[in-house]
């Protein structure tokens, strides 16, 4: 049976936003799911940052992840391995991966490019749920994630701006844009 994976990264900000080069993954969150957004398995870890170890105020405010959370993480490049392990367990049954939005696919190429890391979603399909969903409802412009569940008249379930309730969340939403199966 084909599944999906959703992933959500949390990344050091402050506010206004930085620019995506200047931002570091702190938070891997992914769920894995069936056709019908029912979830499968799952892999969450905190990653620490190393070019902007003190996460900002604003960062900690908006993703409630404490510096003792990140300052107790591995870094990425320790991290990775683990996520591809467990990932490399589900990809032969992998359809896609999504995410809402195109930063968390930009994020990660990023990070692979400047690491020097691999991985199996590099050949894998990725989908930018926000862009489907849009594009299913027949909307002006995408909305955010909360704003999309409710359309779908759903709520937002746990933490805004954790990245494994972010991605559970996004995974709800799914089943809405995939075709029938046949």
């Amino acid at each position: 049976m084909p599944h999906w994976l959703v992933i959500d990264l949390e990344a050091t900000t402050d506010d206004g936003g930085w620019p995506v080069t200047e931002m570091e993954i702190i938070e891997i969150g992914a769920t894995l799911v069936d056709r019908k957004g029912r979830e499968v398995d799952c892999f969450q870890c905190f990653v620490r940052p190393l070019r902007r170890p003190l996460l900002t105020p604003f960062c900690r405010e908006l993703t409630h992840i404490t510096q003792a959370n990140v300052d107790a993480a591995q870094t990425l490049s320790e991290v990775w391995p683990s996520f591809e392990q467990w990932l490399v367990r589900h990809q032969s049954e992998l359809e896609g991966w999504a995410s809402w939005g195109d930063y968390d696919r930009k994020q990660l190429l990023q990070e692979w490019q400047r690491l020097h890391l691999c991985s199996v979603l590099e050949k894998v399909p990725h989908m930018n749920l926000k862009q489907r969903f849009a594009k299913a409802r027949r909307l002006e412009r995408p909305l955010g994630l909360n704003g999309a569940l409710q359309l779908a008249g759903m709520q937002f379930n746990g933490q805004q701006h954790r990245a494994l309730e972010d991605a559970r969340n996004t995974a709800r939403l799914l089943p809405q844009v995939l075709p029938p199966e046949r």
